[in-house]
């Protein structure tokens, strides 16, 4: 049984939020796990959950990669970040536009500590809503000022680290020939093939939706049924899609050298499954680490949007991939373990102490 509290006070979290509204029949959990760099900044999932132990334990997790993804991309923020449970009433505009309002208000009543913006099944004319109730909110349409879609930039990001990755691991920068699993294709999933094609990488992947599968090979994109991706042979295996799907039954089936790709919380259980698979001799790219263009799109609204700023700012994370697995090896620890040394060296050096 999952301990909330126990949970909460093992992580260090400073706050998790359940929110009601009666009218709407809004339900709403906001988890901020950091503020010491600054005001927690992370995304709204709208997601059907079978229990709501799933849905605190996903918005919990989410939030602490936050922090440690803002940290490392050298932002000054913290983390956090909202899960609106879904329940199919949502379906209808007027109903889901009044939830996002209402939404909109539990957000203003953290009084800025939480920030939110677009994440998995959200949009930017959900932000839209928000705004009526907050200007706690960021990953607005570009004809509002807001940097729009994050989906490019954060596969922009995830390009630079596999760049990195590569030449680290197969002796390259070049991706012409190198053939890449991609699992997801979403709108990250997605704009990264494109990005990996236009590269001259081969790509096999898969999608539980037929209609992105067509539309795959209609590209040239060789496709498999989504639970085959872990035993295809490839360089790189991308996951593109939810979290928790590199575990103890999947790490064994892997024929990949690397894994990169955007998808949030990508190990089930972090330690076991980082040591598994250093010990498998396969070098984990840690998700926050590589998928941090997103972060840094929506966080440049704070300043003023400038797209071109923050496609520079993206293309870094080439280096602090780079700067990961240098510190892997030369430490001997997995790349998990350098991941929260970069993280906690940036964090000890905050206002409010260590971690």
């Amino acid at each position: 049984m999952f301990d909330c509290m126990d949970y909460i006070t093992t992580h260090a979290y400073e706050q998790l939020v359940f929110s009601y509204d009666r009218e709407t029949g809004l339900r709403a959990l906001i988890a901020i796990h950091d503020t010491r760099r600054g005001p927690a900044l992370g995304g709204t999932r709208l997601w059907r959950y079978d229990h709501l132990d799933d849905a605190m334990l996903d918005v919990l997790r989410l939030a602490e990669g936050m922090t440690y993804k803002a940290a490392v991309a050298g932002l000054p923020l913290g983390g956090g970040k909202a899960v609106i449970l879904a329940d199919g009433k949502e379906s209808d505009p007027a109903v889901r536009a009044a939830r996002f309002r209402a939404f909109g208000r539990f957000v203003d009543g953290l009084g800025g500590r939480y920030i939110t913006a677009e994440d998995v099944g959200t949009t930017p004319q959900d932000m839209l809503h928000i705004l009526e109730n907050t200007s706690y909110v960021v990953g607005l349409p570009r004809e509002r000022g807001g940097s729009g879609d994050p989906s490019p930039v954060t596969a922009f990001g995830v390009m630079q680290g596999i760049r990195a990755a590569a030449e680290a691991v197969l002796g390259t920068r070049n991706l012409t020939g190198v053939h890449v699993a991609v699992q997801g294709l979403g709108k990250v999933g997605w704009a990264l093939t494109e990005y990996l094609l236009e590269a001259g990488a081969r790509i096999t992947a898969t999608d539980t939706r037929p209609d992105l599968l067509d539309r795959a090979r209609s590209i040239g994109v060789r496709t498999v049924e989504p639970d085959t991706i872990y035993d295809v042979e490839s360089d790189i295996l991308a996951p593109c899609a939810l979290g928790a799907i590199i575990n103890e039954r999947t790490i064994p089936r892997l024929k990949c050298r690397i894994i990169a790709g955007a998808a949030n919380n990508q190990l089930e259980d972090v330690r076991r499954d980082s040591e598994a698979l250093q010990t498998r001799g396969i070098v984990y790219v840690v998700d926050y680490v590589i998928n941090a263009g997103g972060l840094i799109n929506v966080a440049a609204e704070l300043e003023g949007y400038d797209e071109a700023k923050a496609h520079t700012r993206a293309a870094e994370i080439y280096y602090t991939v780079q700067r990961l697995l240098a510190l892997a090896r030369t430490e001997g620890v997995t790349t998990h373990e350098a991941a929260m040394m970069l993280a906690r060296a940036v964090l000890e050096d905050s206002p409010q102490g260590s971690v």
